[in-house]
């Protein structure tokens, strides 16, 4: 196997073998866990082939023995050129799913279209698959085609209101850089909104309840991050953040849509972390380095499966009603935003530099965990 060629954050090079063994390594360690007894029993991930949206449909498989329904946007493998790594995450999941005696099938499509959507509900009814009692919406793309007006529009991650200058981290070769961005546009933060606000969330639960794919009490979840005051400038205050928002007013008007059948929308609010869409947010890496390192060192550092198995366990189908904040949201975030957490963590990078950056912070962490989605390193 040939070492990886990595530019900007994102792996050119894929190990088959490696992905497949992660989704492996995710399905054992669920496995290994309590089963969900009150857990989902019929799931459709939106974005399932990798970070959160994979690992809540491990947890609704091997955890609850769920039915799981995926789609996911993903290159197969040709002759001169690899698949993407979500392509081997779903034929892992697929075959390690069919050996336990679990329903599963994935769609490769693109889950913003109307024919996916289509598509979607007719493979439901052909499969004689139960009404979906959770809908996982976990989609990280960069560009999305508004199917009503057919205009593409394509996200960006800047700051909003002003320039922003600060230290980045390339977590490929752990070095340290100087990065100024240019503030958005307004037609950059309108598309950014576009792309990863929550309209197509709405859109997909409207199609579900009106072809009656969607049991009694059904749930539905998306995820947000907010994280602390320092990283504001570049994401809750930034474009990513401006999409957030977006998602977050979603789930109040996908909750007036749920409410004949009882259901519920939720927003959950997850720790930072390093996956295939954060790997590319810049001056955010530098935050998640520092933090790895603390909440290692306090043991509270916890990778998808975990933050999804939390979720699961101890606020969707722990019993009784589910905990939120004052706006709503699950917060999953709530170990990441500890005081002694942040008060170490804020102390970390105001004396971090290029020569203590290894000592400091997790950077190697961060490494492994980036080169492990392409199959590295593991």
């Amino acid at each position: 196997m040939k070492a990886p060629r990595v530019i900007g954050g994102v792996c050119l090079s894929v190990n088959p073998e490696g992905c497949m063994g992660e989704v492996r390594r995710w399905i054992e360690a669920e496995k290994a866990l309590p089963s969900l007894a009150s857990g989902p029993q019929s799931v459709l991930v939106l974005g399932c082939s990798g970070g959160y949206g994979l690992a809540s449909r491990v947890v609704s498989a091997f955890g609850a023995g769920a039915a799981t329904l995926g789609v996911s946007v993903e290159r197969l493998p040709t002759f001169k050129r690899q698949g993407t790594p979500g392509w081997y995450n779903n034929l892992a999941f697929d075959a390690l799913a069919a050996e336990a005696g679990l329903f599963s099938d994935t769609l490769v499509a693109d889950a913003f279209l109307d024919e996916t959507r289509a598509a979607v509900i007719a493979r439901a009814r052909e499969r004689h698959l139960p009404k979906f009692d959770l809908v996982v919406y976990s989609l990280a793309a960069p560009q999305r085609t508004d199917p009503a007006t057919g205009v593409a529009y394509r996200s960006v991650i800047k700051p909003v209101g002003q320039t922003l200058s600060g230290q980045t981290l390339d977590v490929a070769s752990g070095t340290l850089a100087d990065v100024t961005l240019e503030a958005a546009t307004p037609e950059e933060v309108e598309a950014t909104v576009k792309v990863m606000g929550g309209e197509d969330w709405q859109l997909w639960l409207r199609a579900l309840k009106e072809a009656d794919r969607l049991a009694e009490g059904a749930m539905t979840v998306a995820y947000s991050y907010v994280g602390p005051t320092s990283t504001y400038a570049i994401y809750r205050s930034g474009t990513l953040g401006k999409a957030k928002e977006h998602l977050e007013r979603s789930a109040h008007e996908i909750n007036r849509l749920l409410e004949p059948l009882k259901g519920r929308a939720f927003v959950s609010v997850n720790k930072a972390l390093v996956t295939r869409a954060s790997s590319v947010i810049p001056i955010m890496s530098v935050y998640v380095a520092a933090m790895y390192k603390v909440m290692k060192a306090k043991g509270l550092h916890e990778g998808c499966l975990e933050q999804s198995g939390r979720l699961f366990r101890e606020r969707l189908y722990a019993g009784g009603g589910v905990p939120v904040d004052g706006e709503g949201r699950i917060r999953i975030d709530d170990w990441e935003l500890r005081e002694d957490v942040q008060a170490e963590v804020a102390d970390i990078l105001s004396r971090v530099t290029p020569e203590n950056l290894a000592e400091l912070t997790d950077a190697e962490g961060c490494r492994r965990d980036l080169m492990a989605i392409y199959g590295f390193d593991r």
